[in-house]
């Protein structure tokens, strides 16, 4: 059993996505890995690799943020008066402190009648920036709520890990969440368990390991993987069998709770780990893969918590600015975390993707 939100008269309003321009193809790579081409392209055919957006060793979140909050601005696709509440879902933070979410408001020369706020999520962050915006939207004085997930982990992910590096991407989505006129109502469902943390990790650099020089020491594992204790490191077998095992029940809950079948669902944006994992959880739940987009890891790479919102910019495009969508969101991964919303995706005021 999941704990259960529901909200009411609320809706996502518009999403822009910010890429890297910076693009680099899977073959370009290959030579990083301890492994042969050939069994590089089998890896590559296997997981849906193909190119990623990586952002250079100078860029950090706040730098994508402001970039997208200064288009949305000058596009007047948004008023600086009408943004109550910052909400930044990372696991990219600039420094231990202050909050980034405050760097990007002053960067972004925005009001000081507001909420800034850290969350500190990664692969299930969309869906819980997403409950938090609901919950503030409860408030009268909130006008909307700017909800930006973004992550750049290339600067913490060994390029010569072929588990991790061919897949990792760098993005920030900023998604506009307000109250709506239409009486929706929308179900979530979340779920923790932290006794499986370990699996998804990059051991030193914070309090309990700080980095020292011998952190940083980068060296072989069973696999052939090269990383330091700095770098994230994903075992893989326990996550996809995480994922195959947690997540199918969740949105059978979900989907019950809500009152839906799986074939009045429109969409399934789900979290963009691979290609592999994604179609294998699409027939696992029994929904067509066509519904369940996998598209996001082969084009820009996984972002993180920004991958459904990516996914939604991508796959959707200016067709959601004149038609509407039932929609199951699900993000699932690092903490161990699992969590799904189901709402109907309204005419969006825009959804696009544009590139730092």
């Amino acid at each position: 059993m999941s704990l259960k939100f529901t909200y009411h008269n609320k809706r996502i309003c518009g999403i822009l996505t910010v890429l890297p321009q910076r693009e680099v193809l899977f073959e370009e790579e290959m030579d990083n890995y301890n492994f042969s081409p050939a069994k590089s392209m089998k890896l590559k055919l296997a997981m849906g690799f193909n190119k990623h957006r990586i952002v250079d060793e100078n860029t950090n979140v706040s730098d994508l943020a402001v970039f997208g909050i200064n288009y949305l601005l000058n596009n007047q696709l948004i008023k600086k008066e009408d943004i109550s509440a910052l909400i930044l879902v990372t696991q990219s933070p600039e420094h231990f402190l202050p909050a980034t979410s405050n760097i990007i408001q002053g960067k972004a020369d925005l009001g000081t009648d507001m909420l800034c706020m850290d969350i500190n999520q990664g692969c299930g962050g969309f869906v819980i920036g997403l409950m938090q915006a609901y919950s503030l939207l409860e408030q009268q004085e909130i006008k909307k709520v700017l909800l930006i997930n973004a992550d750049v982990l290339s600067h913490k992910v060994s390029k010569r890990d072929r588990n991790s590096y061919p897949l990792v991407g760098d993005a920030a989505c900023l998604t506009v969440v307000e109250r709506s006129e239409t009486p929706e109502t929308i179900h979530a469902v979340v779920n923790m368990d932290g006794r499986g943390a370990s699996a998804i990790q990059i051991p030193a650099g914070g309090f309990k390991m700080p980095g020292t020089p011998e952190t940083a020491e980068v060296k072989e594992d069973e696999n052939g993987n090269f990383r330091s204790l700095e770098n994230l490191v994903m075992k893989g077998d326990e996550v996809f069998n995480f994922v195959q095992t947690k997540v199918p029940p969740m949105i059978e809950e979900l989907l019950k709770i809500a009152g839906k079948t799986t074939d009045e669902i429109d969409y399934y944006f789900f979290h963009q780990p691979n290609k592999f994992m994604l179609n294998k959880l699409a027939d696992k739940i029994g929904v067509p893969r066509e519904k369940m987009p996998s598209n996001v890891v082969e084009n820009f790479g996984n972002a993180s918590g920004a991958t459904i919102p990516t996914a939604v910019s991508f796959n959707l495009g200016d067709v959601a600015l004149t038609h509407s969508y039932e929609v199951c969101f699900s993000g699932f991964g690092i903490g161990l975390t699992w969590a799904a919303i189901v709402q109907k995706l309204e005419k969006l005021k825009f959804n696009e993707i544009i590139y730092y």
